[in-house]
């Protein structure tokens, strides 16, 4: 076996394994409830430090499982939400942020598709919202705070819209005034302004919360390579906690039910993500607090608390905690304003950009730029694609170099092959010999192989879990690269006046598009560059393996499969070029000739 075949062999084979091992590794309705309110436990009215771990009350005036309070929180007064990104309402029964559509988002590429719907209300299936209120410290009882049920009343009136805030208010019968100013900007992100106003005869101690509930575990994507469910951040440490991991959570007495509590010093959030949304609350940079998860087995409901820490207010005085709620699209641009701009530490990391984030993350601000310049996605990945091989350059170099070396070495190669005979180690021994005295390194031509393994890693990560892929067009039929590819050989590839088999189904898996198709062609031409391999076996794998790959990246992105036909195509002609420099002459068309001759019989 020459070095150039084991070569390209090894590129087959991990390739191979990259395509086998993947799918292994990384295999692609519920009782309206209403979530716990933390509650801090009793404490001196001198406390200033922050506030103790929540602790669960069952309280029974806080619950709406029965049908009354369903009806009730289905015709609670509302406040409408409207800007350019967003629209909903907020529920004056809690004050709940629970009804939030995504206006530039549809479900689906079909006419007529609904907007995404991140947040919904309580009574209606998969219940998911916002919530905010003080937890009671010393001297105050859970009703001497709005609670998930508190009717609120609106502060004036109007909408809540970019330019402006709306303010809700309720009173207690102990002389507190509670206050609640919301405001949105002009992507996803709300600022929530609490302020306690004490007109009563004696201090009191309480603690700012807030608190997002989902009813039920939601519908996932299932995928491995992807996240779904609880991210947060503490002092920098990233952690990520999957909705079936929840209920295996550590019961935590304090909290009375599977809990997760981190005291944060300084910088942080947490939140509940999904593929492309996310919904994170986010305390002012710089505030200590206490992020908890929690997962209640009893009523099915999963939460996340950000508790700031507790305030003492003294009589005739107030006090006022501000925090933000991140609930919208993940969109990379917006998310690095918020960390860069906005001070929320290490938000762009809600993107789970996996193992090999060092790659993952500069090759997808390379194509969001191209985009942003080309104007289009495809065009983008091919363009990325070019910029990538072009940095790998110098290294191609060499190894194709070299294997033109080891070409010209040949004939002297079959002479020590037949002088050494069956002696292994003579024959390893001279081919070191000559490989010593020629400046040849048979291993060069490994190391782009080896590199072009991450990469291709990385940017199946970025297709798969970036928004900015999703639903992103390139030409004719192809108007989601984060789909498969949607052409078919039964209609003759979109030319014969039918559909094809469903994407994603066995037949469209059998009856390929047409970018598997070239995909399978240009790595068939990729190996014409080179004689077959005399061994029988040699020649009878490269001979099938295109084809198995055409076949295996058929249910991939279509984005994914453009990267490597473009690969391909940039491979061969770096390699043809290089080699002709180096004096030899690739029959490209004679190789493949060849490929089609018919063995002779035997005779007789």
């Amino acid at each position: 076996m020459t070095d150039e075949n084991r070569n390209l062999i090894l590129a087959c084979a991990l390739s191979l394994l990259v395509i086998i091992a993947w799918p292994f590794l990384f295999p692609p309705a519920e009782p309206p409830l209403t979530p716990e309110t933390p509650q801090t436990q009793a404490q001196s009215e001198t406390t200033t430090g922050p506030a103790v771990a929540p602790s669960v009350e069952n309280a029974a005036e806080l619950s709406t499982t029965d049908a009354s309070q369903d009806t009730a929180a289905s015709d609670a007064p509302r406040i409408d939400i409207q800007t350019g990104e967003l629209s909903g309402s907020i529920s004056l029964l809690g004050g709940r942020i629970d009804d939030l559509l995504l206006t530039q988002y549809r479900e689906t590429q079909e006419e007529g598709s609904e907007n995404v719907r991140l947040l919904t209300p309580v009574g209606q299936a998969n219940a998911y919202y916002a919530l905010y209120g003080w937890a009671p410290g010393a001297g105050l009882a859970p009703t001497d705070v709005p609670g998930p049920n508190t009717l609120w009343a609106q502060k004036g009136s109007g909408n809540l819209t970019l330019e402006s805030p709306v303010t809700l208010t309720w009173t207690n019968d102990a002389g507190l005034t509670f206050e609640r100013e919301i405001s949105v900007d002009a992507d996803f992100m709300f600022n929530i302004r609490q302020t306690v106003i004490n007109s009563g005869s004696a201090s009191v101690t309480l603690a700012p919360y807030g608190v997002i509930a989902r009813h039920g575990e939601p519908d996932t994507i299932g995928f491995f390579i992807l996240h779904e469910g609880v991210v947060r951040m503490s002092d920098g440490q990233l952690k990520e906690i999957d909705y079936s991991d929840l209920p295996d959570l550590d019961i935590n007495e304090r909290e009375r039910a599977r809990a997760d509590v981190v005291d944060v010093a300084e910088d942080g959030w947490i939140g509940f993500t999904d593929k492309y949304w996310m919904t994170t609350l986010i305390p002012s940079p710089g505030s200590a607090f206490k992020s908890v998860t929690k997962y209640d087995t009893s009523r099915d409901i999963y939460q996340v608390e950000s508790v700031l820490p507790t305030k003492t207010v003294a009589a005739g005085q107030s006090a006022t905690a501000e925090t933000q709620l991140f609930a919208g699209a993940k969109e990379w641009e917006a998310i690095r304003a918020y960390q860069n701009e906005g001070g929320v530490k290490g938000f762009l990391d809600s993107i789970d950009w996996g193992w090999f984030y060092f790659l993952t993350k500069p090759i997808f601000a390379a194509l969001h730029w191209l985009n942003a310049w080309i104007g289009n996605m495809g065009w983008a990945i091919i363009a990325l694609t070019l910029g990538i091989k072009a940095i790998l350059l110098p290294l191609a170099y060499k190894s194709y170099v070299s294997m033109a070396k080891m070409k010209e070495l040949q004939p002297e190669m079959e002479k020590l092959k037949e002088s050494a005979g069956d002696d292994k180690q003579k024959m390893q021994q001279g081919m070191m010999e000559l490989y010593k005295k020629n400046k040849v390194n048979p291993a060069s031509g490994c190391l782009p192989i080896l590199l072009q393994i991450p990469i291709f890693f990385s940017l199946y990560k970025v297709i798969f879990v970036t928004l900015e892929l999703r639903h992103a067009a390139w030409f004719g039929p192809f108007q989601d690269l984060s789909a498969p590819d949607p052409t078919s050989m039964l209609n003759l590839f979109g030319l014969l006046p039918f559909d094809g088999p469903e994407v994603g189904s066995i037949l469209a898996l059998i009856f390929i598009g047409i970018l598997p198709l070239l995909l399978g062609i240009s790595m068939w031409l990729q190996q014409k560059l080179n004689p077959a391999p005399t061994d029988a076996t040699q020649a009878m794998i490269f001979a099938w393996m295109p084809w198995v790959f055409m076949f295996m990246l058929g249910g991939f992105a279509s984005g994914l499969v453009v990267y490597w036909i473009a690969n391909n195509t940039i491979t061969f002609t770096q390699q043809y070029l290089i080699m002709r420099s180096q004096g030899i002459k690739p029959d490209v068309f004679g190789n493949i000739k060849s490929s089609f001759k018919r063995k002779p019989k035997a005779d007789g």
